[in-house]
């Protein structure tokens, strides 16, 4: 059998494997050949792409991405040149060459014919006379072949947020497809999207430094991510913004690269708030008193947007996302509905139901459903949730087919009562499910768009929404770590993925108890439970996790692991680190204990420390790349919404009292004193007792200075202790493991309790070379034995006859010191003045 028909018959055996039925998530990219792989490189260089001149637009601009995603991977861009291998992409209806292979049967018509957004690949033998092979991405529509080829792109192993995170792309030299048809079937919900909201100080700053604004290269951006995540929907900036008014390419834009625009829920037919401002007539923005200013406003709106894919926003609310009235005026919004679609008839000139238009269901307006007012059939309902991400209204489920069915406005931000939600991502992907499982089985799948801030801090939860938009029967409540693992296998590789998803997994579970804003020192229980120290602990300890993962991570990936996983974690900690503080410090402080001082300092350590990684994420960051994303106030709210700038919150501080002499108390039989805590002192002309800082096992190391000088009688250290237990004690003296440097004499201290006989003890005189349990342990056990007449105080002093000893820990043993490695805890204090 010749090498050529074996090659068929794998080819048509794997074929027949791959057909089997849509395929969700099917892996086809593969970077090394089985042996009946097509090739999509040859010595590196990919092969030609082939894409018909009278395609949509949007599709050229895909496939001019995926050329550049080929250059990202490869190092190099497609061949010019035709060879017997080809990449061909292409819109059936639209592109010549897919039309006829549909014709001839090489492409089978009903996976495509009415179908919505659908892509199919597969390699097909002799596409034409000149290529022995090609792989085909064919779309049913402009998006279907668009998430066609991205989705090449993706198995390649360009993340769709290359741009929006800086996740880096693995470089490869050869590239191969796994023989076979793959397709991720139609999308279960028709419109699918997000909302840039709050859009000020972070996006708009750092928008305007980087485009010059909400121009048309911004929004470039903006769109490929959409739909390199198979999203197709956009609620643009409205912040001062106005989508079409501030850059004339932005409509056509939209609609040239497969991005259906609607305008938000408070700004109908096409209009931005703010274009009313620059644009209105002067009259108010009242139905009732300027009816014919504001329908010939509204047919700008559709005369401009008309011949572009459009959700339209119907009906009405006050100026500036506010109620239209006090009372509710349910006949006048029904006329307001009644003539918009008078108007969209005009302009189109088609009936009104042609036009998709859909009426949000936000806060008050609500009410105006509730109450029974209701929309013609062919408006798409918009269910809102609360702006917590708590749905607020569902269908009922036995309710009447609706030809322009239910859709949900869902939040991951806030502005508004009780109190902004803006900084970083506090949604749980479990509750964005569970949620938006309600919704789905209730029948909303006509729309689904989410508020998404700022965009950059909700780069998960974004994928989550739309992935889960696409298929909501994909997910159950045993899969969603595994998607977040999947996520961060495509940002951070395999080797790194299941941590950074139990780092993620557990920030957004902490960030979601109580968000940021909301954070202060009062929110967790000092005195019950322990809360407040168990929740600053579990930040802690995942810092600490994240941090060691960075180090770990190859630096390629650290700009994109930074922003996705570390600053979130890092700077939700220190502000929990300083509303801690603060409440510590308010507990001393009423008490008039200077512990107090110390806690003030660490809150205001936290709130610049607040500022320092804001600089960092703004310009450290992938060399400067996100200038004002991390502006956003969060510490110091006063009302719902933020202050200007951050405020330090109030700390106290207690006047500093004459040190009292320090008296440790007996417990459980033991006496355990820092050494540097003694109660008196007493140095000579030429030799000082010195403290040395954090030396040793537990506190620090006391000894005499300078070294050269032998101490006389007059150098002592007294520590006082109040004894409960009369009779038979061991003082046990810890002290650096220093050897007998002088001679092999040793080093000797003289012992002596409430000013009797002393005793003098060599504490390494018999030492000779050996190595072992001295080295080992770090610390020089000695001992001697008292006899404590009566309970009461107790005065031990202990003075050194050579420079050298360093001195740890003072224990008595009155028969309740147990075995430790480093020794019973400091004993508590009984002060007296």
């Amino acid at each position: 059998m010749n090498c050529k028909f074996l090659l068929s018959i794998l080819f048509l055996l794997a074929h027949l494997v791959a057909v089997g039925g849509d395929r969700e998530n099917s892996n086809f990219v593969y970077f090394k050949d089985q042996g009946n792989y097509f090739p999509l490189t040859e010595a590196g260089v990919p092969i030609p792409i082939v894409v018909d001149d009278l395609d949509f637009k949007g599709v050229h601009h895909a496939v001019d991405n995926l050329r550049e995603d080929f250059k990202r991977v490869t190092g190099n861009v497609p061949q010019q040149t035709a060879g017997k291998y080809k990449i061909i992409i292409g819109t059936m209806g639209k592109s010549a060459i897919v039309d006829r292979l549909i014709k001839e049967g090489k492409v089978a018509r009903k996976d495509l014919a009415g179908k919505n957004e659908k892509f199919i690949i597969e390699v097909v033998k002799n596409p034409t006379p000149d290529t022995e092979a090609a792989l085909l991405i064919i779309g049913s529509d402009k998006r279907g072949t668009i998430y066609g080829t991205y989705e090449l792109s993706t198995q390649m192993g360009v993340s769709p947020w290359y741009y929006w995170a800086d996740v880096p792309v693995k470089k490869h030299t050869e590239l191969y497809v796994k023989p076979g048809k793959y397709t991720q079937g139609e999308p279960a919900v028709k419109y699918r999207g997000i909302f840039l909201n709050d859009e000020a100080p972070a996006l708009s700053g750092w928008s305007k430094a980087t485009f010059g604004g909400y121009n048309s290269k911004f929004y470039e951006k903006v769109f490929e991510l959409i739909l390199r995540l198979k999203g197709n929907f956009l609620w643009p900036a409205m912040w001062g913004n106005a989508f079409y008014d501030d850059d004339p390419l932005n409509g056509q834009l939209a609609d040239d690269l497969g991005i259906v625009m609607g305008t938000s829920h408070h700004e109908p037919m096409a209009r931005a708030q703010q274009e009313w401002k620059r644009h209105g007539n002067g009259g108010a923005w009242d139905y009732s008193s300027n009816a014919s200013g504001l329908r010939e406003f509204w047919k700008g709106g559709m005369e401009r947007a008309k011949n572009w894919e459009s959700l339209i926003t119907i009906a009405m609310r006050g100026d500036g996302d506010e109620p239209m009235s006090e009372d509710q005026n349910k006949g006048l919004l029904e006329k307001i509905v009644k003539d918009q679609r008078q108007v969209i008839e005009e302009v189109t000139g088609k009936k009104a139901e042609m036009t998709p238009q859909v009426w949000a269901l936000y806060k008050e307006v609500q009410d105006y459903y509730d109450s029974g007012m209701r929309v013609p059939d062919d408006v798409t309902l918009l269910f809102c949730d609360d702006n917590w991400g708590n749905v607020r209204k569902l269908p009922e489920l036995n309710a009447k087919k609706r030809k322009g069915g239910y859709g949900m406005y869902y939040h991951f931000d806030y502005v508004g009562a009780p109190r902004n939600s803006k900084w970083v991502n506090v949604s749980q992907v479990q509750r964005v499910w569970e949620q938006m499982n309600l919704t789905y089985q209730y029948g909303v799948d006509r729309i689904w768009v989410v508020n998404v801030g700022d965009l950059k801090p909700m780069e998960y939860p974004i994928s989550f929404f739309l992935d889960m938009a696409w298929n909501p029967n994909r997910f159950n409540a045993n899969n969603l770590l595994q998607h977040t693992e999947e996520w961060s296998a495509q940002q951070f590789g395999d080797q790194y993925a299941k941590e950074a998803a139990r780092l993620i997994n557990l920030y957004t579970k902490y960030n979601n108890r109580v968000t940021p804003e909301l954070l202060d020192d009062k929110t967790f229980s000092l005195a019950n439970y322990n809360e407040f120290e168990t929740v600053v602990n579990d930040y802690r300890n995942l810092v600490i996790d994240a941090m060691r993962l960075y180090y770990l991570i190859p630096n390629e990936y650290k700009d994109a692991f930074d922003q996705l996983v570390v600053f979130p974690i890092n700077a939700c900690s220190n502000v929990y680190e300083m509303y801690y503080a603060v409440a510590k410090n308010k507990v001393f402080a009423a008490k008039g204990d200077e512990q107090a001082n110390f806690w003030a300092d660490k809150a205001k350590e936290h709130f610049r420390q607040d500022s320092v990684l804001t600089v960092h994420y703004n310009k450290d960051i992938a060399n400067g790349k996100w200038p004002h994303m991390m502006d956003q106030v969060r510490i110091g709210y006063r009302s719902w919404n933020n202050p200007p700038k951050s405020i330090m919150p109030k700390v106290e501080y207690v006047a500093a009292k004459k040190p009292a002499k320090k008296i440790f108390a007996e417990e459980d039989g033991v006496v355990s004193i820092e050494a540097e805590n003694f109660k008196t002192s007493s140095n000579s002309k030429k030799v000082t007792w010195t403290v040395i800082p954090d030396l040793g096992k537990t506190l620090s190391g006391l000894t005499t200075m300078p070294v050269t000088e032998v101490p006389d009688e007059s150098v002592y250290v007294e520590y006082e202790m109040d004894v409960k237990t009369a009779g038979k004690a061991k003082l046990v003296v810890l002290t650096s493991p220093t050897l007998n440097y002088n001679a092999n004499k040793g080093l000797r201290y003289a012992v002596s309790v409430n000013g009797g006989k002393e005793q003098i003890v060599n504490i390494n005189g018999h030492y000779r070379g050996e190595l072992g349990r001295w080295q080992a342990r770090r610390i020089i056990e000695s001992s001697t034995s008292h006899d404590i007449g009566a309970a009461g105080l107790h005065t031990i002093r202990i003075r050194p006859l050579e420079p050298g000893i360093v001195f740890q820990k003072i224990m008595l043993d009155l028969g309740g010191l147990k075995p430790s490695y480093l020794g019973a805890p400091e004993s508590k204090i009984v002060s007296s003045p």
